[in-house]
């Protein structure tokens, strides 16, 4: 699941990018783009933001995920150290 928030971060951090170009360049390329420099300043702000929210919880996420992994990977050594009991003592 860790994998998928991190492609999540990534695809809103690049639209956060392309706000930020949209902001510096004015619409002058394209006419009929809404100009307003602050409307894609706070875009790519909120995207930026979103995007790092998601990728924090990417890295909890993988964070607890390898403790789960580890903590059931020293259960199964544990009981494979000890082996089946004998009854003829």
């Amino acid at each position: 699941m860790a994998r998928n928030l991190y492609i999540l971060a990534g695809t809103l951090l690049l639209f956060a990018v392309i706000s930020l170009v949209m902001a510096m360049t004015g619409g002058r390329a394209q006419p009929a783009l809404p100009a307003s420099g602050t409307l894609w300043k706070t875009t790519a702000l909120f995207l930026t933001v979103g995007g790092l929210i998601v990728a924090l919880l990417g890295v909890m996420t993988n964070l607890f995920e390898q403790i789960d992994r580890r903590t059931e990977e020293r259960r199964q050594r544990r009981l494979g150290h000890r082996g089946p009991q004998r009854l003829d003592r």
